[in-house]
């Protein structure tokens, strides 16, 4: 374990990480980088570890989610796609160059904010979800397409969920929230159990975060709850403008 002050300082990284996983996704953007600079972990290490945390904050905002929102039986077997597809994606994880990763997902990212920026309907609450034997199949690889992206490179996962299940689905931001999560906890296990084969979870460490961030998801997941669709639709914008940012400096630096 760090010393203490580097100790309070993660566990206020994950309980922060754990919010903004819940309301969104994208708490690895806070807590890998102070795991990098605070630990001095390797690369592996620091990303097994916040798997451990991220899984568990998600477990637990799913599961407030879906009480109060609802699940798709469906949404069972698009988690054990996403799982698949992760637990692949982290095993070729070093096939894949950044180079080519990256640039993709900046381009993704921005069609993603100029269609939700322009499209304010999209994902507002009302209206009849539709639900037909393509659309299913749509979300299936959808599903297991972000779930190997997630096992590769990771960051706004859940995002990416939430605005594939609103689209196929026609469905608000809200309910699509739920189900990400419970998709996003699978990619979270899929990549992690890789990690835990290969004997790159700091335990002691990752159980500390752990429950920060679940402490965290639950007031994320809490507030999404009081927030709706119209909070997740703002938070999904910044976390477009953030994520690009990162990626374009990532880029060019």
């Amino acid at each position: 374990m760090p010393p203490l002050t580097s100790t309070l300082l993660l566990i206020v990284a994950a309980a922060a990480a754990g919010w903004i996983d819940a309301v969104i996704g994208g708490g690895g953007l806070i807590l890998i980088p102070v795991l990098m600079s605070v630990t001095g972990l390797p690369a592996a290490s620091v990303l097994a570890t916040n798997k451990v945390a991220a899984v568990t904050g998600t477990a637990s905002a799913a599961v407030t989610l879906v009480r109060r929102v609802g699940m798709p039986k469906m949404t069972l077997a698009f988690a054990a796609a996403a799982f698949a597809a992760s637990a692949g994606g982290a095993m070729a994880v070093s096939l894949i160059s950044d180079s080519i990763v990256r640039p993709a997902i900046i381009i993704l990212l921005l069609a993603v904010g100029t269609f939700v920026a322009l499209r304010p309907q999209f994902g507002a609450a009302g209206g009849e979800r539709v639900e037909t034997g393509r659309r299913k199949a749509l979300a299936l690889v959808a599903a297991a397409v972000i779930g190997l992206y997630d096992g590769i490179f990771g960051p706004g996962t859940g995002m990416f969920l939430i605005m594939a299940f609103t689209a196929i689905f026609a469905q608000s931001f809200l309910e699509s929230s739920a189900m990400a999560k419970v998709v996003n906890t699978a990619t979270n296990l899929g990549a992690l159990t890789v990690f835990i084969i290969g004997g790159y979870v700091v335990w002691p460490l990752a159980i500390t975060l752990a429950l920060a961030n679940v402490a965290g998801a639950q007031l994320g997941a809490r507030t999404v709850l009081k927030g709706g669709s119209r909070l997740v639709r703002y938070a999904l914008l910044a976390l477009v403008v953030v994520l690009s940012t990162k990626l374009l400096f990532d880029e060019f630096s």
